[in-house]
């Protein structure tokens, strides 16, 4: 009974051990979770209009390095869209091609653009926001595409 009793004894202090090490170093690994960063490039896809990342309208926009967005958080990219045709229009924007396929579930485009009617040569700024969810899981890099449309 003796030798029984010293393997309990054993695998109970071995238990006790274990669990107190999980204790610990859980909250480092849960911050470390926490912690994730996403990082993108995403192309932009133009209609009708002409991107661009100065005012000037010198420098065009063909892609935007979102860099690192911790979970969570957000980002802001202004740029400037000039009308390159000979009426006024309007804007619309949409996002594709997602990679992950699951990557909106976890994040969002947003723009502060409100509909304001866009003269022919007229230059109006845009601001976008990514939104990256705090509950992102298993991405670590994405990818999609911005499309801006002319409408009218």
């Amino acid at each position: 009974m003796e030798r029984k009793e010293k393997i309990v004894a054993g695998a109970t202090i071995g238990l006790v051990v274990y669990t107190l090490v999980l204790a610990m170093i859980g909250p480092m690994v849960s911050s470390a979770l926490t912690n994730r960063t996403v990082s993108n490039t995403g192309s932009i896809k133009a209609i009708g209009v002409d991107v661009f990342w100065d005012q000037a309208c010198t420098d065009p926009v063909s892609s935007v390095n979102w860099g690192i967005v911790t979970p969570g958080g957000n980002r802001n990219v202004t740029v400037y869209i000039r009308n390159t045709g000979n009426s006024p229009i309007t804007l619309s924007m949409t996002t594709s091609n997602w990679n992950p396929t699951n990557a909106p579930n976890y994040m969002a485009l947003s723009w502060n653009y409100a509909g304001q009617t866009i003269n022919a040569n007229e230059v109006t700024s845009v601001t976008f926001t990514l939104t990256v969810s705090a509950s992102i899981t298993a991405i670590t890099n994405f990818s999609f595409d911005i499309t801006i449309v002319a409408n009218g």
